[in-house]
């Protein structure tokens, strides 16, 4: 009834268009991306940005604050419902489906209640449905949208996103292309010595390595700048008084084992809350202070209303943090990480104050794997090279590997860096099955629509939306799915695993095979099972059978991963090619129609055609004696 009551609330709202009430602040969101807390005010002494330090000197500095996602656009996906973007099905990079037309961007609630919302400038939203989120969010959303637009005295919600921390300039654009771009404009003064480049242990001391790393604090040098300005704006026009100023990142730093890890590196992000005098009466601290509260991204979408006075829809799932509907602490942060462009993985964490559990649902897939963005940096380039040569030693190889652990646990207090697993540990069992057991609960409640393959996903959603489809009827038995998800890396869940490829749910069988195959199990009775699941009505289990199958050495089996990468269902077509390029060598019966699809994707556009090109372009160079990458 709560719940009922509160959603009519929000609607009087938008019906009626409510005046905002008179001591409603401005609010301003400074936003960077793929950025850990390597700042001066985080203890960071290579860093270089007097801009933020100031800005924290005057704020409320929270230490820990985590992204949900390790990657921009689930995350953002999340920052502008609310909702976490594995209950709405947008939790793989570049998504397009659809959610509810009852969920929308919260900012505009702040615009029908009178406040003037811009944008400047990214939105990447992970949805069909992103248009009518920008329409219904913003009053402007462009790369000239301002607060000083608005009408006299109406109060504003305005976002500006800084990309010069990206991954793209930090480590994918040519050096020279960077040094244009980025580096020309610091003074020689405030360029980064590589010499003195802060080197984590899970990086190889190399100079490539350290090269990478200045340039990355350079980035970030260049991004305080734009902070400051932009302060220094809100000063200027009288309203810095009026404004309650956010500054963080979307995640973490888009470097390797950062960026696509739902390790701190990954997930832990800077977060500043400025209040002025006039509103210091709704600020936790005091200037300068420091909470450790947890707080997630989920939970923004709620503080900013809580702020503004206003109702908070009961969709929401976080927790606010800040203002009139402030709730208690949570105990339990959670991240998710998933497909990135053509690269599969599935892997959820859980953490509390001190200790970190992760579990991966893919351990026979590298921490490393090939991936066609982030393969263009030569740092990632540099680290595949040492693996390859034995070159680093065992913590470095924990990233580098050919896999990872089933399950990870780590003390974030006296290991930051994350390089001792306690997962084996008697001493923390009870701790393990504690957050295990929180993580469970947690991916019940939000219905996490992970454990479905997307082409699953589609199929089962058609018509209406994955968020809606997790909640009616029988399409998504979660229980089960789950279960069969968790049997993986378990050696003595074999023949459970056979079993359950007969399932009547695809799904189900699915996570069998991809068990079986993480198992390395070659038995000649499923083998045989196995390959009968290459005829499945479902692609998603054909093509993960297929795949398993030619692993082995099954050249038919290869054939029909050809005729898969042939179909026009796009989540199918990706799964093919990026099984095939996993294959390498043993993918050359299907190198004919592999050319054929790849020449095909360079003559369109849009995201298929990208990972098409990011998958089978490596493959067939390595076939024909191409480029490398």
């Amino acid at each position: 009834m709560y719940r009922a009551l509160l959603l009519a609330g929000v609607a009087a709202a938008v019906v009626t268009g409510a005046a905002p009430a008179a001591d409603q602040p401005n609010i301003l969101w400074l936003t960077c991306e793929d950025m850990s807390a390597n700042l001066g005010c985080w203890g960071d002494t290579y860093a270089t940005t007097p801009h933020i330090d100031r800005l924290a000197s005057q704020s409320v500095r929270y230490t820990n604050a985590f992204a949900t996602n390790p990657i921009c656009s689930p995350t953002r996906s999340c920052l502008i419902t609310g909702v976490y973007a594995t209950s709405l099905g947008t939790q793989s990079l570049r998504s397009r489906f659809p959610i509810p037309e009852s969920i929308t961007g919260f900012p505009a609630y702040l615009r029908r209640a009178g406040y003037y919302t811009t944008n400047n400038v990214k939105t990447d939203y992970n949805t069909s449905r992103e248009p009518d989120i920008i329409r219904e969010s913003w009053d402007e959303c462009s790369a000239k949208a301002h607060w000083r637009n608005r009408k006299p005295g109406q109060p504003f919600f305005a976002v500006f996103n800084s990309m010069l921390t990206h991954q793209g300039p930090t480590t994918v654009l040519p050096y020279e292309q960077f040094q244009k771009q980025v580096q020309s404009q610091l003074t020689p003064a405030e360029r980064h010595d590589p010499a003195r480049a802060p080197l984590p242990p899970y990086y190889p001391d190399t100079p490539i390595t350290r090269r990478t790393i200045a340039r990355y604090y350079d980035c970030i040098t260049a991004m305080d700048k734009q902070v400051g300005r932009l302060l220094e704006e809100l000063e200027t026009a009288g309203l810095a008084d009026d404004t309650i100023v956010f500054f963080y990142s979307d995640h973490g730093a888009g470097m390797p084992r950062h960026k696509r890890l739902v390790l701190d590196s990954g997930l832990h992000v800077p977060l500043l809350v400025r209040f002025p005098e006039k509103y210091r009466h709704l600020a936790p601290a005091g200037p300068g202070q420091t909470l450790d509260r947890l707080v997630s991204f989920v939970d923004f979408a709620p503080t900013v209303l809580s702020l503004a006075g206003l109702p908070i829809p009961s969709y929401m799932q976080g927790v606010p943090f800040l203002g009139t509907e402030a709730g208690e602490p949570r105990q339990y942060v959670f991240g998710a990480r998933d497909r990135v462009d053509e690269a599969y993985d599935l892997t959820r964490s859980i953490r509390d104050a001190r200790y970190l559990y992760v579990r991966n649902y893919m351990p026979h897939v590298s921490y490393n794997q090939p991936e066609g963005y982030s393969d263009q940096a030569e740092v990632r380039q540099e680290i595949t090279r040492l693996a390859r040569e034995g070159k680093l030693n065992a913590v470095q190889m924990a990233y580098a590997g050919p896999g990872k652990a089933i399950e990870e646990l780590y003390d974030t207090q006296a290991d930051p860096h994350q390089i001792v697993n306690l997962a084996d540990s008697a001493a923390h069992q009870e701790i393990i099955e504690r957050l295990r057991s929180a993580q469970r609960q947690w991916r019940v409640e939000t219905r996490d629509l992970g454990f479905l393959p997307e082409y699953e996903m589609a199929r089962r959603s058609a018509g209406s939306s994955p968020y809606e489809m997790a909640r009616q009827g029988e399409a998504y038995p979660q229980q089960r799915i789950v279960a069969a998800a968790e049997l993986v890396g378990r050696r003595d869940a074999v023949l459970e695993q056979a079993a359950l490829l007969k399932d009547a749910d695809a799904a189900v069988c699915y996570w069998a095979i991809v068990g079986l195959r993480a198992a390395g199990d070659h038995s000649d009775a499923t083998v045989e099972r196995i390959a009968a699941a290459t005829k499945d009505p479902s692609a998603s289990v054909r093509i993960e059978a297929a795949g398993t199958m030619a692993a082995l050495g099954d050249r038919p089996a290869v054939r029909l991963l050809a005729e898969e990468l042939r179909g026009t269902e796009p989540h199918a077509v990706i799964h093919a090619a990026r099984t095939l390029q996993l294959l390498g060598e043993k993918s050359r019966p299907a190198l004919e129609t592999m050319k054929a699809v790849a020449r095909k994707a360079q003559r369109e556009q849009g995201d298929v055609a990208l990972y098409l090109g990011f998958a089978l372009d490596p493959v067939i160079n390595a076939l024909t004696g191409g480029p490398q990458p």
